[in-house]
């Protein structure tokens, strides 16, 4: 069956959609993964994150598509794209890790070392006061996840929202950066 009968029949709804997107996925799964495994800076969780959020965006997008036949072409520049953005934010992760840990070491040199209880109920305020200024969203809920309710791994916390394990570990990774930061600003100001 052409590509482009089975993007109308994901397209119609229904049971046939779901049958059409199941053999849109069997059918180009390993030519995404071989893409995705291409980006050599990408490990191999990162690179199936890579190629399950390319099929969630393609079929969510699927009306967008103007031309059906190019069905793979465009599910590949989707999936390269998610490549490059993956590692995009790699790098932004690792800067903003590398700027709270600079910024740590400070607080650490120049503010006097507070009792252990207080600096603990100083930090679990900060934790809840950037958490209910989050916008509600993925990041919010998956720091509320970890956080709050605290008996999920990010592992879990990804299934259950449907994304891959790094997506989870890079908003938790933000979030901590923004708590640092929050945290500094407050005893050094």
């Amino acid at each position: 069956m052409k590509d482009a009968t089975l993007v109308s029949r994901a397209l119609a709804g229904g049971q046939r959609a779901k049958a059409a997107e199941e053999e849109l996925y069997r059918r180009y799964r390993p030519a995404v993964s071989r893409l995705a495994c291409s980006f050599s800076e990408l490990d191999a969780d990162e690179a199936e994150d890579v190629v399950q959020e390319a099929f969630v965006r393609a079929f969510r997008a699927l009306a967008s598509l103007k031309d059906r036949e190019r069905f793979a072409a465009w599910l590949f520049t989707i999936a390269r794209n998610r490549a490059r953005s993956y590692l995009t934010s790699r790098s932004t992760h690792i800067k903003a890790a590398e700027d709270a840990s600079r910024q740590s070491q400070l607080l650490e040199d120049h503010v006097p070392a507070a009792s252990h209880v207080l600096e603990k109920e100083a930090e679990l305020r900060a934790v809840r006061e950037v958490i209910d200024g989050l916008r509600e969203g993925p990041e919010k809920e998956t720091v509320r996840l970890f956080y709050l309710e605290g008996t999920l791994s990010a592992r879990e916390i990804a299934m259950r929202m449907g994304v891959g394990k790094s997506a989870v570990t890079m908003r938790l990774e933000r979030f901590r950066a923004k708590v640092k930061a929050q945290l500094f600003e407050r005893l050094t100001g």
